[in-house]
């Protein structure tokens, strides 16, 4: 198991930790994510009262629909992450394991006189991956006829619920009580899933290339950097904190640094999360989440500066020094240019 960092304490993998990769492309495994925090929060002015201090609107949340929400700080940076899922008059948030109380702690703080209360939740989040997910035995063990759509959660008899999440291929969630983990981890695993450790989730992520809060995210990133707009900041609400920069940077400039997936020297030693990019001994960036994936080799996310060529070539520093190569697939898509930038634009042109 991991010694350190936000999944200490979690199995890193059964013994097996290529072959649990090849399980969640081809099959199906299960990943013991019960380490994460876990909120509920019930009130009917829930959802409105979320919606004045986060990013994401969420005044109206349907029953039975997840999404993403960030809190960030009055100058836009990112200082929470989370899922939430609103279902039967209770909305609930999970998050990193050692954001769980801070999080609890500032919304609490945040309440004054709305119709909400706040509480940890004592339930466990265990993720499913792979195609065989929608096969007959496995819902037949979920008690499900067939796996909810995208973005939407379903209730489980026995407490808890089933939430399917946006993502290449089939992944979802089981949030269930913790008291249930072993009875669903049986259960399960008699339907042919495989049990896997953290290990090869971090690796799917990785490769769909999915932040993680202070793996991939640092004190100063904000959420055009990362991919968050749209999946966890609605561009058409006000009144949250951070707003301003979130339109200026959407409307006028451009995010400094971009999320990217590099493919790393696999005859050195692996660099650290938090260890600089550096191109000509320059720093451009900083690494984020390391791992060994079952096809790429040794990659990881990294932030880097905004138009950096892909064919840059790169190193990381800190205690080990190893070559780096950006996955061209992984370079954000064409940048949005905002209203604001345009006029600037022809202001400028008009100038010469």
């Amino acid at each position: 198991m991991p010694e350190g960092g936000p999944d200490a304490g979690a199995v890193w993998h059964y013994g097996d930790p290529l072959g649990e990769q090849r399980a969640a492309t081809d099959s199906a495994v299960l990943v013991d994510r019960s380490h994460r925090a876990v909120l509920s929060l019930t009130g009917g002015e829930r959802r409105s009262w979320l919606h004045t201090i986060s990013s994401q609107h969420v005044s109206e949340q349907p029953d039975g629909t997840v999404t993403q929400n960030l809190s960030l700080d009055g100058q836009g940076r990112v200082e929470d992450h989370w899922w939430q899922t609103e279902l039967g008059g209770v909305l609930y948030l999970d998050t990193e394991p050692w954001r769980g109380e801070p999080l609890l702690a500032y919304l609490r703080k945040m309440v004054f006189w709305a119709d909400v209360a706040i509480e940890p939740a004592d339930l466990a989040v265990l993720s499913l991956l792979g195609p065989a997910l929608a096969d007959t035995p496995v819902l037949d063990a979920l008690g499900l006829r067939s796996l909810p759509a995208e973005s939407a959660a379903v209730a489980l008899p026995g407490g808890g619920f089933l939430r399917r999440l946006p993502a290449a291929g089939l992944e979802v969630d089981l949030v269930v009580p913790r008291d249930q983990v072993a009875d669903w981890q049986g259960r399960l695993t008699a339907a042919g899933v495989r049990p896997a450790g953290v290990w090869a989730y971090e690796a799917h992520r990785v490769a769909t290339l999915r932040p993680r809060l202070g793996v991939d995210t640092d004190e100063r990133t904000i959420p055009h950097e990362v991919g968050w707009i749209g999946s966890a900041v609605h561009l058409d609400k006000g009144c949250y904190r951070g707003q301003e920069t979130v339109a200026r940077v959407h409307n006028l400039g451009k995010p400094p640094r971009m999320l990217v997936r590099l493919q790393l020297d696999g005859t050195t030693d692996r660099p650290s999360t938090g260890d600089p990019v550096l191109a000509g001994g320059r720093t451009v960036g900083r690494v984020g989440t390391v791992v060994e994936h079952i096809d790429d080799g040794p990659v990881a996310l990294a932030l880097v500066k905004r138009g950096l060529p892909a064919d840059t070539p790169l190193t990381t520093g800190g205690g080990v020094e190893a070559t780096a190569v950006i996955d061209a697939d992984s370079l954000p898509a064409t940048e949005h240019v905002g209203a604001g930038r345009l006029a600037v634009e022809r202001l400028r042109g008009g100038a010469r």
